[in-house]
């Protein structure tokens, strides 16, 4: 029998391994049992998809398995990101809405997202809801019933996402400042929409890598270094003022600066809690998870808002959004909701209000990020993945949270903290960090110091001493 597991968002596994119609279909089933036990009766469950290879008929067999089972369903008419399915949700007051969808992951894979009736990571208490129920239909299976064709409809999810969009930001400001901006989808299923949406407010701005392309163009669709190079290029060659980078399903935002410069999500994040929290004084504190950037914490403190760090996963974030008063919440890899919005991570959301500090401040984002290193120190972060051999991610968990570990190189460990994976306080240098990947054969190592030369050496070390294992 196929282990399915639950990752830090919903389940992925690589196509025609584990990802099938067969594993789809009870993965659904799960989701349907679910839904009829904790969710409001008779109420509908959408369905949308991303470009990769088979999405849209995954999705299809996703729909019919929750038909089947009695459910109202609406399926997207085209691919579209998974933030859009999310507003979909609120908009209709669904029970919620299954998103066939890898995000960033290489496009060997495919996965399902379940997003919950407030429009967001279904939370940890849902997840576990939905585990239980799949641990019977994976004991049970997947019970013959009658097709119900006829409870499935059609949904435009993209216009009504984009008429929400419209309405965050400031047109004109943005409009005045002259700023000129290329859209990077990835090949994913962001394509075309912010840039129907510059457009449309008569805002110069140009896209690359727009088609579908199952394969992306031959990397990961993960807005992250090195996958951008191509945005980097056309940025430097259009002159461009700045370019945002979506990942796979649109939920996860990077940008390049007019110089070619990488600004990472720990920048973005910090540019807008900056803007946000202080310019626009706007309430609410801030959430962020275990990896992300300590320079939110100096931020924070000095608009006098309290940071609740969570695990690592947007589910966690989502659940804070929704006990307290966050302003913004955010995570390493690029996903970060407002309360502006939705308790959900945005790519494109998050693109329009960078366009619009951009243009609030007369500033482009390289300049931006030299205003925060001037007034709360230089914060340079870095990651590394490294693909593991059995029982290599164990070892170095071991390895790292050993006591008589004292020492990274010549700086010492004056801390150890394990929310989740193990982090190394480096003096006042900074921290190194390192996590098993929830859905991959990986370890992830991080870091982060006040020198990028510091931060490379950090990564080197560790990265070294996991190989040895």
């Amino acid at each position: 029998m196929t282990q399915i597991k639950f990752g830090t968002d919903g389940w992925r596994a690589i196509i025609a391994e584990d990802f099938t119609f067969d594993n789809v279909r009870t993965v659904t089933h799960a989701i349907a049992r679910y839904v009829v036990r904790a969710e409001k009766p008779g109420a509908e469950v959408l369905v949308g998809y991303d470009t990769r290879f088979g999405s849209d008929r995954f999705a299809r067999a996703a729909a019919e398995t929750l038909a089947a089972a009695g459910i109202p369903v609406s399926i997207s008419a085209a691919s579209s990101p998974t933030p859009a399915l999310s507003l979909l949700v609120t908009l209709r007051n669904a029970a919620g809405g299954i998103q066939i969808t890898a995000s960033h992951n290489p496009f060997q894979w495919n996965g399902l997202k379940y997003k919950a009736s407030y429009g967001s990571s279904a939370s940890p208490a849902i997840v576990a809801q939905i585990e239980s129920e799949l641990a019977q239909v994976q004991r049970d299976g997947v019970p013959t019933l009658p097709p119900q064709p006829k409870r499935i409809q059609s949904l435009d999810i993209r216009a009504p996402y984009l008429e929400t969009l419209a309405a965050l930001v400031d047109w004109d400001r943005i409009r005045a400042s002259k700023f000129r901006f290329v859209i990077d989808p990835m090949h994913g299923a962001g394509a075309g929409l912010l840039l129907e949406l510059f457009r449309r407010h008569n805002v110069p701005c140009d896209e690359i890598r727009g088609t579908r392309d199952p394969l992306f163009g031959g990397v990961n669709p993960e807005p992250i270094e090195p996958h951008v190079a191509a945005l980097r290029q056309a940025v430097i060659a259009g002159k461009f003022d700045a370019g945002f980078a979506l990942d796979g399903d649109a939920d996860r935002i990077g940008a390049i600066d007019r110089d070619g410069s990488f600004i990472t999500p720990h920048q973005i994040f910090s540019i807008l809690l900056w803007h946000l929290a202080g310019t626009r004084q706007l309430t609410g504190d801030v959430a962020k998870t275990f990896s992300t950037t300590k320079m939110i914490d100096k931020i924070a403190a000095k608009f006098g808002r309290k940071v609740w760090e969570t695990a690592i996963g947007f589910k966690y974030i989502c659940d804070r959004m929704l006990e307290s008063d966050i302003l913004l919440g955010g995570e390493e890899s690029g996903g970060i909701g407002t309360k502006l919005y939705l308790p959900e991570r945005d790519a494109s959301v998050n693109a329009l209000l960078l366009a619009e500090v951009m243009a609030w401040h007369g500033k482009h984002l390289g300049e931006l990020v030299n205003v925060l290193h001037r007034e709360f120190g230089e914060h340079h972060y870095g990651r590394v993945d490294l693909t593991t051999k059995s029982g290599q991610k164990e070892k170095a968990l071991r390895y790292f949270s050993d006591p008589k570990l004292k020492s990274i190189l010549d700086w010492p460990i004056t801390r150890r903290e394990d929310l989740d994976g193990i982090k190394l306080y480096l003096g006042e240098i900074g921290w190194v960090m390192v996590r098993a990947s929830g859905t991959e054969n990986m370890l992830r190592i991080y870091s982060e110091t006040t020198s990028k030369e510091t931060t490379r050496r950090a990564l080197e070390a560790v990265e070294s001493q996991v190989r040895s294992l």
